[in-house]
């Protein structure tokens, strides 16, 4: 009976999913979101749809920026200066530092414009319009899986769109394929540093507050767009001006309350809300702990080495940052999915759904492609773990593994490059590169996670059975570590990729019989070993697997369209710019536990009192604290910091500006609570909740804080 009741209930939640309009739900096409204008307008909304996107006069997605290819950041100023995430900052903030100029630590504003830094190969894009191009791409094509036709038309449509201007233009897939848009983009590549707080503000709760709530970090960092005199994008020059944007966001100054109106206007990065049963419960029970455990390994390493010297610390930050994050987040995802039981609720989701296509002869092929998916997962998923974790040991991994690859150009390339004259300019270029790659990186550590992850990866039976036909050795573990061991010696004492002073040397003197003494370097060999299996085997396997996969959601997505015309549909994820909109507002996660909406510093002095080196301050918080100097910036007797909103958000939404009812902005969005990281499989309304810091907090940093009031001065500051 419990049992029965259990399922009955699961089965209830799946139909009110189904069939109840969640707004707060769901990443909007901003060319599309017409139609959801009513139900925003009813959640408080003050704006027009056409406010929000036109292509016929400005609107708010022209003050909407892709930052560096991966965050959001916005517009606040008709001088182009530009807010995103401290985090999505980190890797130019890293780069500038050095113990002489220690950013991380105390924070950098420049006092005008003379003092912003620039930052070679950033990149900020804004979307000019969007288009509909299903027809288009699908004509002549003797099925939406004819990629042959479709990649032509692409083309064509892709060169046809930019004819006649300085934009790029890009056709992505939606829906798996079922529709296809045109982004036509406006592509910036002077993009300046101005300013960040230090680590204290910026990262404040390090590891320890990292996707969770209560939150308190000043997660912001300040850029500016320069362009040529016709404010046009152009290459760095000395002669280029600040950008004057179509539009930029006004802040937002007034008091908050929990029911706000709030929107979220970003380019989030991937979900994955159509995956099948089978699919989840893998990603459950093996691929995301398998790398998890990667990541525990190397960021052991990693942590223990920058808590002993300063150098290491900056060093090694952004790396740190970088790795953790996906760490942490995949943790909070298998406990939420967990304890959503969201397997079953996929198993629930899929009889319905195969019960309904039985209903009607022309939907036989939806009640089938179900069944199908499942067995191919369950027949496949080996390849697609056996590639997670070699993007894990050869992506993430030992670091002089980059270095190895990045002499592949000139393996390949040398007799071209020495017949024509250009061998001297890329070794030049390839020296360069070694200087930024040698400044950021620490041998000791490195040797280090060379041999945890080394025997991490090849814990795995076919990858035993590699090694034992290259070493004709028996398996034996004891053996293996001190195989592990032995190599990692001989790479990290005597390999060219290992050391500055090796590397130049080797280039110095490059000529053809340098091809020959790479062959001889361990460090070459052992990446090599392994790398091109996994290249020309692995890659191509889960390739074929993923486009199999992909073939049959295309039908099983189509389904859901054809079979709930009246559901609120919307595509997953896919770095394209969308719209998300719900309310300022808390939650209650699980059983006897309240959030608040919203913090304080109140709670930044309390976290720091606990003497966790994660709520480590500068003086100067403290003080300014006891003075309770906020400024023009508190509500009431508070200066709020950071709060919550019912916006469904991912990755890639780091940085976005979360708007009011008037299209002001309220504050970045930076995170998702804990409870919230499994939405990009599963979103649960109740309880998954975007973090953000707020706006106020962020000019307080800048004005009180940072004695940067000049920044703040350009802002346009609405008040009422």
């Amino acid at each position: 009976m419990k049992l029965i009741l259990l399922r009955a209930a699961l089965v209830f939640v799946f139909l009110a999913k189904l069939f109840m309009v969640q707004a707060e739900e769901g990443m909007l096409i901003p060319s599309l979101i017409a139609a959801f204008e009513s139900d925003m307008k009813a959640k408080g909304m003050k704006l027009t749809a056409a406010d929000i996107y036109s292509v016929n006069h400005t609107s708010i997605k022209d003050a909407i920026l892709q930052f560096g290819g991966g965050c959001t950041a916005e517009l606040v100023s008709n001088q182009g200066l530009l807010l995103t995430n401290h985090h999505c900052g980190y890797g130019q903030i890293q780069s500038h530092s050095s113990l002489e100029h220690d950013y991380l630590k105390n924070g950098f504003w420049a006092k005008n414009k003379a003092d912003e830094l620039t930052n070679p190969g950033l990149t900020a894009m804004r979307i000019v319009r969007i288009d509909d191009v299903t027809k288009d791409v699908l004509m002549g094509a003797s099925s939406k899986s004819d990629q042959t036709v479709i990649a032509a038309n692409i083309k064509k449509l892709c060169a046809a769109a930019v004819v006649g201007t300085h934009y790029e233009a890009e056709i992505k897939a939606f829906n798996y394929g079922n529709d296809y848009y045109l982004m036509l983009k406006e592509v910036f590549l002077d993009v300046r540093f101005v300013g960040t707080p230090p680590n204290s503000i910026g990262k404040f709760g390090g590891d320890t507050d990292n996707w969770v709530w209560p939150r308190h970090t000043g997660d912001f960092s300040v850029f500016r767009i320069y362009v040529g005199k016709d404010n046009k994008p152009a290459a760095y020059s000395p002669e280029n001006v600040p950008y004057s944007p179509l539009h930029y966001l006004p802040i937002s100054f007034q008091n908050r309350q929990e029911g706000d109106f709030t929107m979220v206007y970003g380019f989030p990065g991937q979900t994955e809300q159509h995956v099948v049963s089978a699919y989840l419960k893998f990603i459950i029970e093996k691929e995301r702990p398998a790398r998890i455990h990667m990541r525990d390994l190397s960021l052991a390493v990693i942590d223990e080495g920058m808590k002993k010297s300063d150098l290491t610390r900056i060093q090694y930050s952004a790396k740190q940052a970088s790795i953790a994050n996906a760490w942490k987040k995949w943790i909070g995802q298998i406990e939420g999915l967990k304890n959503l039981q969201a397997v079953q609720l996929k198993l629930d989701e899929e009889k319905a759904y195969k019960e309904l296509a039985l209903t009607k002869p022309e939907w036989k092929k939806y009640a089938e492609v179900v069944d199908q998916l499942n067995a191919l997962v369950e027949k496949d998923q080996h390849i697609e773990f056996k590639y997670a974790m070699g993007a894990e040991y050869f992506s993430y991994g030992p670091e002089y593994f980059k270095l190895v690859r990045g002499m592949e150009d000139l393996v390949s390339n040398y007799a071209k490059y020495a017949a024509n004259g250009e061998l001297a300019k890329v070794i030049e270029k390839m020296k360069t590169s070694a200087e930024g790659f040698f400044k950021n990186y620490d041998k000791d550590v490195d040797w280090k996670i060379f041999n945890d992850l080394t025997k991490a990866y090849f814990d795995d039976t076919e990858q035993w059975k590699e090694i034992m036909k290259e070493v004709k050795y028996s398996v034996a573990t004891e053996w293996f570590v001190q195989y592990v061991k032995n190599i990692g010696t001989q790479i990290y004492e005597t390999s060219i990729f290992t050391s500055q002073e090796r590397y130049l040397a080797f280039l110095d003197g490059f000529n053809e019989k340098s091809l020959k003494k790479l062959n001889k370097d361990v460090g070459y060999t052992h990446f090599y070993t392994y790398f091109q299996p996994f290249r020309n085997e692995t890659v191509p396997a889960y390739r074929t697997f993923q486009t199999s996969v992909n073939n049959l959601m295309q039908v099983y997505v189509e389904g859901k369209y054809a079979m709930y015309p009246n559901e609120k549909h919307w595509p997953d994820a896919n770095s394209t710019l969308r719209i998300t909109y719900g309310q300022l507002e808390g939650s209650a996660p699980t059983d006897g536990m309240r959030y608040t909406e919203h913090t304080t510093l109140d709670g930044i002095i309390a976290k720091y009192n606990t003497g966790n080196p994660d709520f480590d301050l500068l003086p100067r918080m403290i003080e300014l604290h006891a003075a309770k100097n906020y400024g023009p910036y508190a509500q009431g007797d508070e200066l709020w910091v950071c709060f919550t909103g019912s916006n469904h958000t991912t990755g890639g939404n780091s940085g976005s500006p979360v708007l009011d009812k008037n299209g002001y902005l309220m504050g970045l969005n930076f995170d998702r609570s804990w409870e919230s990281t499994m939405s990009d499989y599963l979103f649960d309304p109740n309880r998954c909740r975007n973090i953000v810091v707020d706006i106020r907090y962020v000019l307080w940093v800048m004005d009180i804080y940072s004695d940067a009031k000049h920044l703040v001065d350009e802002m346009t500051l609405m008040k009422e």
